[in-house]
């Protein structure tokens, strides 16, 4: 199957909204609309598998709690011929769901109830992401910190930032899904390999250490922000 192409600045971006419950389906439909975007919706998985094959969309919001199969199924069947980015709806607080979600191939996720300002600020970050993964050379740069992935440089107020191996490692897998989460699993595998995926305490010291580096303060972050118990995020804007 075909895919969408990523949205341009030229184009209204296309929302596909995949929900049971048909107050939360007009109320993202209501919201979504008045941001500017085009939408549709569809109440069960297969349905929501289907129009995305008929008609593409820029993003994709999916309810985990669907009626015909499990929202994380659905996630693995269009994981296997699109890379739409994808936001999981979810009433579930376990850690370990929204972990399966991201290592299955969503971008990010909004537990309900969740508030229209929250979740049209990640719709926007995931659409600004794909613009930019399309079309933009992989540099970051604010006007504070620069990193280019091509030439491994890194820069801070215009002061070259030394970085130990996995700090650049680290900080490179981050700015490459900028604006998503990176579940920790993911980062351990990548930084240490697949026995590593339990050994959180590395993470966590290599990420206090890279903070350092940034003068990123973990309370109030610009750059790293944690996910308690899931994974970390580079903000990207």
């Amino acid at each position: 199957m075909s895919e969408p192409s990523a949205p341009t600045p030229t184009t209204v971006p296309r929302v596909l909204v995949i929900d049971d419950e048909p107050q939360i389906r007009r109320f993202l439909d209501i919201s979504l609309r008045a941001q500017g975007y085009a939408v549709e919706t569809a109440e069960t998985g297969q349905g929501g598998l289907e129009a995305l094959a008929a008609h593409g969309a820029d993003l994709v919001i999916l309810d985990l709690g669907l009626p015909d199969r499990d929202g994380q199924q659905v996630l693995r069947e269009l994981r296997e011929w699109s890379t739409v980015p994808v936001i999981l709806l979810t009433v579930r607080s376990h850690e370990a769901e929204k972990v399966a979600g991201l290592d299955g191939g969503a971008n990010d996720y909004v537990t309900k109830p969740f508030g229209a300002q929250e979740l049209m600020a990640r719709v926007r970050a995931l659409l600004r992401a794909r613009v930019v993964s399309a079309q933009a050379p992989p540099v970051f740069d604010d006007g504070n910190l620069h990193v280019d992935l091509v030439r491994r440089e890194v820069m801070l107020g215009g002061q070259p930032v030394v970085l130990a191996r996995k700090e650049y490692a680290l900080l490179a897998l981050l700015v490459q899904h900028a604006g998503r989460v990176v579940t920790q699993p993911q980062i351990l595998r990548e930084l240490w390999g697949p026995t590593h995926q339990d050994d959180t305490h590395y993470l966590r010291v290599l990420v206090g250490k890279l903070r350092h580096k940034l003068h990123d303060d973990a309370a109030r972050p610009r750059y790293i922000a944690t996910e308690p118990g899931v994974g970390l995020k580079f903000i990207d804007g």
